[in-house]
């Protein structure tokens, strides 16, 4: 990837919005260009110096609100014109600055936490989009092999953590392959098993949340499967029934312990 084409998708690419393969060639083009590299550090610190923006109501606002409104309340018909222009000019500009701030604030902080801690629904789209996506671009593996001991090794230097990789050919789930992909934010090691005319990508990255039980997610007429375990988080999806897809994961945790 030239520089031109990553200084066009480090915006997008900051913000999540990148496919995997597209977000992938970022990332070694970063690690190779010291330029864009500066340039995607100069922004992440743009975004957080604005996602730390914050305005403080004027002191005694809310006092001199109030005291408008009694005096609203209290004053004689020959001087309802003459109040009734200083609370328009005065009050109502304080109370629609400070709603307008007040606004502004709110979807800011919604918008900051739904960048920053995606919810389940959107990490269970992400993955069924890689996981198409894996099928249509007929990228499913990048190293086709059945030997655990294949599988596991190509990730060295490619990812920074060491992805479980098990033999599940007894289970009737046969490993197939892996594959460098992208989700939630960060690469992510996927190992491809195979049961009669049946994909399922199993997705696997660092977390340093606590273990959770699998729990079973579907959408758009996809299958998928979340669990985390040891310091890692798992999601699973294939088009094959809800039924098999939780005896594979139930396998999968079983042979990994």
């Amino acid at each position: 990837m030239k520089c031109d084409d990553a200084s066009e998708r480090l915006h997008p690419y900051a913000d999540g919005e990148l496919d995997a393969i597209t977000a992938s060639e970022i990332e070694r083009h970063l690690d190779s260009c010291e330029i864009c590299s500066s340039s995607y550090n100069e922004l992440k610190s743009l975004k957080g110096a604005i996602a730390g923006l914050y305005y403080r109501a004027p002191i005694g606002l809310g006092r001199r609100v109030m005291s408008t409104v009694s005096e609203s309340a209290s004053i004689s018909a020959p001087d309802t014109a003459i109040r009734t222009h200083r609370w328009t000019s005065n009050a109502w500009r304080d109370v629609a600055i400070a709603a307008s701030i007040l606004l502004l604030l709110v979807a800011s902080w919604l918008l900051i936490i739904n960048r920053a801690q995606p919810g389940m629904d959107s990490v269970a789209s992400e993955i069924i989009d890689n996981h198409i996506r894996s099928l249509m671009a007929n990228h499913l593996m990048d190293v086709p092999s059945t030997d655990q001991h294949t599988v596991k090794p190509w990730f060295n230097g490619k990812v920074d953590f060491a992805p479980n990789v098990v033999d599940l050919s007894p289970d009737g789930f046969a490993l197939v392959g892996g594959r460098l992909d992208y989700a939630n934010g960060h690469p992510a090691a996927a190992m491809i098993y195979q049961r009669r005319q049946h994909y399922i990508n199993l997705f696997e990255w660092p977390s340093s949340k606590p273990d959770e039980d699998r729990k079973d997610l579907s959408s758009r007429g996809y299958n998928l499967i979340y669990w985390r375990h040891a310091g890692m988080e798992y999601w699973a999806a294939s088009d094959m029934n809800k039924n098999e897809l939780s005896e594979f994961a139930a396998d999968f945790f079983n042979a990994s312990m």
